[in-house]
């Protein structure tokens, strides 16, 4: 890049970060806050978008400590899928925000697949139907939230994913607005005509006026309103993606036979096609980017429910007060022993879709210790991005060469090491974490016209595990997996 500071705000599920980034790639300043995510009932997730707004107020306060005013632009990183539903007068939210991994509008999708609409959809969005996708959550709030059905009969219903709400709050309501990216991930987008499409929102029960604007991923969305955070007025924002879309590009993929996967609270994995490609293998057919000159960019994605998390999920089940300490336990042994956990703990997604799957464990005995479960934890990832390894591998019908990672869960040498092991692929890792950040950095900095360099990798991990040892361990998992979507037959008298 060349050229003076560009702050990235990259919005996640469990923190919000902001990093100051010179001309070089060179993160200069950063800050993070925590976010907090409550479940009320069981398969229910939310936040509290006013938190998720004041997190972002806090971290750009903090960073431009460090910097001082001078950011020549605001690129924005996001969590997908969840929504916010507010009102276009008062700028005020009218629930919480419903998070990606909330199930709540499971029965709304039933009865949308009951009624046939199930093809139509993913034919035009190139998504299976499926509570992690907003459409069906919006028309949940609409039914449901008082406040929410009563703003749309008054016409000032607005809604959006996360970028979106954060636009209108930098902007102090001036540009309700949302990029490509974000956009195809909602499944009210045909992602062949790049607009809103009126059958769907016919279908999912979801007002055009409530939408926002959609615009390539590059755009100048607007700039920033006086006193809405520490910085100058009138900023510009240069750039909105995806969390995952942006940590593409950050990787530097711009053509197709390269797979990135995000190790975050769940896990992503993308890889661009050539065009618009519907899949046969349990994956998501998604728009990477866009850009105002070169149009959209198609990917196919694999979207795992619960990645990072599940360490999460077994530190508190054994006790052990981090993911990090739980890291350091699943080493102290050479393998799982057997065991086997997967993670189904608000149903499997990519590639299997079964919203009703619950977590088990398999493989106990006598000899299982603590530190097997906690290996069975760490390895449950891997294995996860493997079968949507496999799956694209099978929709693309030509092997992938190797897996970029990114996210936190990736600073793991063991899972790292693992992970190639299992897929029988070189794993590289950036040399950064915040891949999504400085992806989001990157596409701002071509929007001004600058100069792009993609960030050097870290760590190249190659595959050392004999391949019966690593076919036994697949069919090990895949025996724990089918077991976990195994429903039981009900027989009525």
């Amino acid at each position: 890049m060349s050229g003076g500071l560009i702050l990235a705000i990259d919005q996640g599920t469990t923190n919000t970060k902001a990093l100051a980034v010179d001309s070089s790639g060179r993160i200069v300043a950063q800050a993070s806050a925590p976010m907090n995510v409550s479940y009320p009932k069981p398969g229910w997730a939310e936040q509290s978008a006013l938190d998720i707004w004041s997190s972002v107020r806090r971290v750009i306060a903090e960073v431009m400590a460090q910097t001082g005013p001078d950011i020549d632009a605001i690129a924005i990183s996001n969590q997908r899928e969840t929504i916010v539903a507010w009102d276009a007068t008062t700028g005020a939210p009218l629930a919480p925000a419903i998070t990606w991994q909330c199930r709540r509008s499971t029965e709304r999708c039933e009865a949308i697949r009951a009624a046939g609409h199930a093809g139509l959809v993913e034919q035009k969005t190139g998504l299976g139907l499926d509570p992690l996708f907003p459409a069906a959550k919006i028309g949940w709030l609409i039914e449901n939230v008082e406040d929410v059905r009563s703003a749309t009969e008054r016409g000032t219903l607005r809604v959006g994913t996360v970028d979106a709400w954060l636009l209108f709050k930098l902007t102090a309501g001036a540009v309700h607005a949302t990029d490509h990216s974000n956009a195809s991930r909602t499944q009210l987008l045909d992602t062949d005509t790049l607009t809103w499409d009126n059958e769907l929102l016919a279908i999912f029960g979801v007002p055009s006026s409530a939408l926002p604007r959609v615009m390539p991923s590059n755009s100048h969305f607007g700039d920033v309103a006086a006193g809405a955070t520490a910085l100058t007025s009138g900023t510009p924002i240069h750039a909105m993606l995806g969390d995952s879309h942006a940590a593409l590009f950050g990787h530097g993929v711009r053509a197709p036979g390269t797979v990135k996967a995000t190790y975050g609270t769940g896990s992503s994995l993308m890889t661009l096609t050539s065009a618009r490609r519907r899949s046969t293998h349990g994956l998501s057919a998604t728009i990477a980017w866009s850009t105002t000159s070169g149009g959209a960019v198609h990917a196919l994605e694999g979207n795992i429910s619960v990645s990072g998390q599940a360490a999460a999920f077994m530190s508190e089940l054994l006790g052990i007060q981090s993911s990090e300490a739980l890291a350091g336990l699943a080493t102290s042994v050479p393998d799982s022993n057997g065991v086997s956990f997967v993670p189904a703990l608000v149903g499997l997604g990519a590639p299997h879709w079964a919203p009703d799957a619950r977590g088990l464990v398999t493989g106990l005995s006598l000899g299982t210790r603590p530190a097997h479960l906690a290996r069975a934890a760490i390895e449950a990832i891997a294995q996860q991005v493997a079968d949507v390894f496999e799956a694209m591998q099978d929709d693309l019908g030509a092997p992938l060469a190797q897996l970029s990672a990114d996210g936190g869960a990736s600073r793991n040498d063991a899972l790292m090491q693992f992970q190639a092991d299992i897929i029988a692929r070189p794993v590289i890792r950036g040399a950064h974490a915040e891949v999504s950040a400085l992806g989001a950095t990157m596409m701002a900095a071509q929007s001004l016209g600058r100069t792009v360099t993609p960030p050097a990798s870290a760590a190249t991990f190659e595959p050392t595990m004999a391949a019966a040892r690593r076919d036994s361990i697949r069919a090990g998992w895949r025996d724990a997996v089918g077991r976990a979507l195994w429903q039981p037959q009900i027989h009525k008298n």
